[in-house]
C-alpha cells in the first residue's frame, strides 16, 4: 500500500457521511478509512460499498426526495453526535438535496457542495450551455422547442436526446442519451422522452463524431473559487460503446481542456469536488463542453494512483486544512475489470481495436474499481452482480 498521511488526533473526532453507494463511494470509504477517519454510508438499498471494512456504519433511509429526509438526517446527527462531519453526495439526487437545503445542513454538517441557486447553473445542461456561450466556450449545437410545434426541429441528423439532469429514474436517464439517425426515428424517440420528462428537462443536440477516446474529463477539488487539486483524464474504453461509462480511463496532459475547465468553473466561483466532461470535435478542432458533475464520480479512486487523493484532500479542506495545490501525473489508469473485458470484446468485434492492443492494455497496472488487497470483499461481491447485469442486458437485447 502507498504511504499515506494519517489524520491528526483532533481530526479523527470528525468523520465523513457518504450519501449513496457507488464505486466512487467505495473509493472514498477506503481513502478515508485507511487514515483512521470514520466513514458512515447512507443509502436507499444495499450496495457493495457496505461490504467494505472501511465503512464503520451503514444505514438505510427512504432517500433524499422522501418527506422528512432533512429531519431524519438531523435526528441522526443529534443521536450520534456527528454534526461536525463532512457530508459527501455520490449521486445527483443526493447532491441536489444537499444544495437545496444548504443553509440548514451547513448549520449542522461540513459541506463540500454549493447552494442550489449556483449549483443548478452547472448541473442543468441548458443553463450550462448558456454559461458556456456567455464565456465564448464551444459546446454541441443544441435545439430548443419550436414556438409553434413545441418540439425542437434539428437542422440535420444524427442528433442525440439527453436529459438536462440525471435525477429521475427512467429509460432515458438510464441510457444517458438516445441517438436518432433520421427524422422519423427522432420524432419517435422524442415522443418517448416526453412520456418521462417535460420539454425543459430534455436537450436535443448534434451528434459529435468519435467515441469515448475523444472524450476528456477535468477532475478537481476547488476551494471557494480556487483550484486545489486537478487531474486530466481520457476515456480509453467505455461500456456501452456509444453512450457509456468509462471502464478503462487514463490520466493525460491536456492544457487546452484544463484551460477551458478552469475558465468555466471560475465563472461559478466553484467549491467542492467536480468532474467536467468535454469532447473533441475533429470537424472544427474544438473541445466542447458536455457536462459538469458536481458529486463523487465513478473513478475518483484513480486520483490516488496519480498522486492526488481527492477524498482525503476534500475532507481536509472542509476541516479547515486546505492542501497545497496539487496536480495528478499523466500515465496512471483505472479499470472496472468485468465491464472492461466486455467493452474490449465489443471493440474487437467492431474493429476499433485489435486483440493484441486490448491484451496489452489489460495487463497494464491500473487502479481497480472494486477490488483491493486490504479490502477484498466488495470486489468478490461485485463479480457475480456484474455478470448477472450483463447477462440480463444481453438477453433483453436479443429479445428486442
Amino acid at each position: 500500500m502507498k504511504k499515506t498521511f494519517a489524520a491528526t488526533g483532533a481530526q479523527r473526532k470528525s468523520g465523513a457521511i457518504v450519501l449513496g453507494g457507488t464505486h466512487g463511494s467505495l473509493s472514498v470509504a477506503r481513502s478515508l478509512g485507511r487514515r483512521g477517519i470514520p466513514v458512515w454510508l447512507i443509502e436507499t438499498g444495499r450496495s457493495l460499498v457496505g461490504f467494505s471494512r472501511y465503512v464503520e456504519k451503514r444505514l438505510t433511509w427512504a432517500g433524499p426526495e422522501a418527506p422528512g429526509a432533512l429531519e431524519w438526517l438531523f435526528a441522526l446527527a443529534d443521536q450520534h453526535d456527528i454534526g461536525n462531519w463532512v457530508l459527501l453526495p455520490a449521486a445527483d439526487p443526493d447532491t441536489r438535496f444537499i444544495a437545496e437545503n444548504h443553509a440548514s445542513l451547513a448549520s449542522r454538517f461540513r459541506l463540500n457542495t454549493m447552494p442550489w441557486d449556483i449549483l443548478k447553473q452547472a448541473q442543468d445542461k441548458n443553463l450550462l450551455y448558456k454559461r458556456a456561450a456567455e464565456l465564448g466556450l464551444a459546446f454541441p449545437k443544441s435545439y430548443y422547442p419550436d414556438a409553434a410545434s413545441g418540439i425542437p426541429k434539428p437542422e440535420r441528423f444524427p442528433v442525440i436526446i439527453k436529459p438536462t439532469m440525471r435525477e429521475d429514474n427512467n429509460p432515458l436517464t438510464a441510457a444517458k442519451a438516445w441517438q436518432a439517425d433520421n427524422k422519423a426515428e427522432y420524432e419517435r424517440l422524442y415522443s418517448e422522452a416526453r412520456a418521462f420528462l417535460s420539454p425543459e428537462d430534455i436537450v436535443v443536440q448534434e451528434m459529435i463524431p468519435g467515441g469515448g477516446k475523444t472524450q476528456f474529463s477535468y477532475t478537481g477539488l476547488w476551494n471557494r473559487g480556487q483550484p486545489v487539486a486537478s487531474m486530466l483524464v481520457r476515456r480509453a474504453r467505455q461500456y456501452a460503446l456509444t453512450f457509456g461509462t468509462g471502464t478503462f480511463v487514463e490520466t493525460v496532459d491536456n492544457p487546452e481542456v484544463e484551460k477551458i475547465a478552469v475558465r468555466l468553473l471560475s465563472s461559478f466561483a466553484y467549491h467542492g469536488l467536480v468532474e467536467a466532461e468535454f469532447k473533441y470535435d475533429e470537424r472544427d478542432g474544438l473541445y466542447k463542453v458536455l457536462d459538469v458533475n458536481t458529486r463523487i464520480w465513478t473513478w475518483i479512486g484513480l486520483g490516488e494512483e496519480a498522486g492526488v487523493d481527492f477524498p482525503w484532500l476534500a475532507w481536509r479542506a472542509e476541516m479547515g486544512d486546505v492542501p497545497q495545490v496539487a496536480r495528478g501525473r499523466a500515465g496512471a489508469s483505472w479499470r472496472y475489470l468485468p465491464r472492461d473485458i466486455l467493452a474490449g470484446m465489443l471493440e474487437i468485434r467492431c474493429g476499433t481495436t485489435s486483440v493484441s492492443g486490448f491484451l496489452t492494455s489489460l495487463f497494464r497496472r491500473s487502479a481497480a474499481a472494486s477490488f483491493a488487497p486490504d479490502d477484498p470483499l466488495p470486489g468478490l461481491v461485485d463479480l457475480p452482480l456484474v455478470a448477472a447485469r450483463i447477462l440480463r442486458r444481453l438477453l433483453s437485447t436479443r429479445r428486442a
